[in-house]
């Protein structure tokens, strides 16, 4: 029989990626039978959040039973021989971890900054401030509203489930929504959410959800940001494969 460590070296597998401590997290990553349970590790921490030494990695068939722990951080996954459709459950080991206590998906467990009406009034270079400046020096400024149409023209070129690039910044991702948000402003928008926890939601803009994606992976931006096409996710460890 053929050795476990016999890896074809253009091989690759899909898995399916679940999180112990973020119950909504949950993602289908490619990786190369190359790579080392190590750098393995290092990707999935740039999607979770977990550190790569508080990180046990589970595996699953596509029954749900599992097959293994992939335990030695210096073997290629393909020594463990996952297929297409398994299962990479991650454990977070760390009880500080940022992943526990629902940190990442309950944002009522965040304390919020609060300022009274009082205390702001009295501040400078506020925007309130400049408000009422601008209110009294050109009042038709303010008169000038943006339409309900704006950006109407540029968002009927993308659609739900196209992969992007946002510029500035060349952030990654798949359109989740395009449309009018009142609770943003006027005009069309476009919500995405991103392939890394680059975002500031998980699709829900004050107080009202636009669309559904992971914490902290959604963005809700004017069409001329989005640029649509054949934009694959990135993977900084493809250099590094062989």
């Amino acid at each position: 029989m053929a050795s476990r460590l016999q890896i074809p070296a253009d091989d690759s597998v899909l898995l399916r990626v679940t999180h112990s401590n973020i119950k909504s997290f949950s993602a289908d990553v490619r990786f190369s039978l190359q790579t080392t349970v190590e750098s393995a590790k290092e990707k999935l921490w740039r999607k979770c959040g977990t550190s790569v030494e508080s990180m046990k990695l589970d595996l699953y068939d596509d029954t749900g039973a599992k097959v293994c722990e992939m335990d030695d951080n210096l073997r290629p996954l393909g020594f463990y021989s996952p297929q297409d459709g398994y299962r990479v459950h991650i454990i977070d080991l760390d009880p500080a971890s940022v992943t526990s206590g629902g940190w990442l998906e309950d944002t009522s467990l965040v304390e919020k900054y609060s300022i009274s009406d009082e205390a702001y009034n009295k501040r400078d270079g506020t925007f309130r401030k400049f408000k009422e400046k601008l209110a009294t020096q050109s009042p038709s400024v303010l008169e000038n509203k943006t339409s309900d149409n704006y950006m109407d023209d540029l968002s009927s070129r993308i659609k739900v489930g196209d992969r992007c690039e946002i510029e500035p910044g060349a952030k990654r991702g798949v359109v989740k929504f395009v449309g009018r948000a009142e609770t943003v402003a006027p005009g069309f928008w476009v919500g995405v959410e991103y392939d890394e926890p680059l975002g500031k939601h998980d699709g829900m803009v004050k107080g009202k959800r636009y669309f559904e994606c992971r914490p902290l992976h959604g963005a809700l931006l004017r069409p001329d940001k989005v640029k649509v096409g054949d934009y694959p996710e990135r993977d900084p460890f493809d250099e590094d494969e062989i």
